[in-house]
């Protein structure tokens, strides 16, 4: 169990001291607890013993193996595919079958790590036609990125998919409101420059960040609003985004459906002004 994870399940048996100290941690998680004990107790304003009795109440022996159980999970949040490749992994029947199946247990964790609640307020917000939605992933999860940019420029105007060149971002953090939404996606081996942007997004414009990640939560969660954990890890040497495209997708339609008739109208414009091919016999 992560230990953010681990904080949370002890959420209600927290002492209003316990709760200072959680909440210093989880402000800059993991790095928080990475620093030396009389630091983040100074930082939590909590004593030593206390964070000493706290990391033990969360069923942890100490606050060696607090910290080294924070370095696994740094890890493992930067673990590369050759790094992830098992060569002897067990298959379960054919390859497709075990690929698959993995796959389908993978969207089900993502519909108990993603509340009802929460699902149906990040599809408020990118339903709201008085915030502009700009929308950016990592190296490859911006494909999932640009899934949701263009389903959703089909549903309601202002959506936007910023490059992938960091130097014509200015122009979009000018263009963004009060209120407007970032929406990023960003798995692991984390990108910094996204983590940039939302920082800049959230202070200078006062945007709303949303945010997709993964259970070992990108360093963008301290700027976001909304945090999406969905589960990457597949056993083989490639992360899984089945997950996130079936999350995507379920905002997506969820959105469409519930406000089905200005959908229509939109949607019905978009078709009437589409460029059709030319017929070279007229």
């Amino acid at each position: 169990m992560m230990i953010r994870d681990r904080i949370e399940k002890e959420a209600e048996n927290l002492t209003l001291g316990e709760r200072k100290l959680a909440a210093a941690i989880l402000s800059d998680y993991p790095f928080s607890g990475l620093s030396p004990i009389h630091e983040l107790a100074k930082h939590s304003e909590v004593s030593a013993p206390s964070i000493s009795r706290f990391v033990t109440k969360i069923g942890l022996e100490g606050y060696q193996e607090f910290q080294r159980e924070l370095i696994s999970e740094l890890k493992q949040g930067m673990r590369s595919p050759l790094d992830l490749h098992a060569p002897e992994r067990k298959v379960q029947g054919g390859f497709l079958k075990d690929f698959i199946a993995k796959s389908t247990s993978q969207m089900a964790i993502a519909a108990d790590a993603i509340t009802e609640d929460q699902f149906t307020q990040i599809c408020t917000l990118l339903t709201d036609p008085k915030r502009r939605i700009y929308v950016l992933g990592g190296r490859i999860s911006d494909t999932i990125a640009k899934h949701l940019t263009f389903h959703l420029q089909l549903i309601r105007k202002d959506v936007y998919h910023l490059p992938a060149n960091a130097e014509s971002w200015p122009d979009y953090l000018l263009r963004i409101r009060q209120g407007d939404i970032l929406y990023l996606v960003d798995f692991r081996r984390y990108e910094a420059m996204l983590g940039q942007l939302a920082k800049q997004a959230a202070q200078t414009r006062q945007a709303r960040i949303v945010l997709m990640t993964d259970k070992w939560i990108s360093p963008i969660a301290k700027h976001a609003h909304e945090v999406m954990p969905v589960p990457i890890d597949s056993g083989t040497l490639w992360d899984t985004y089945s997950a996130a495209l079936a999350v995507t997708e379920a905002i997506v339609t969820r959105i469409a459906e519930h406000n089905w008739e200005k959908t229509r109208a939109r949607m019905e414009a978009w078709e009437a002004l589409r460029l059709k091919p030319v017929d070279d016999h007229t």
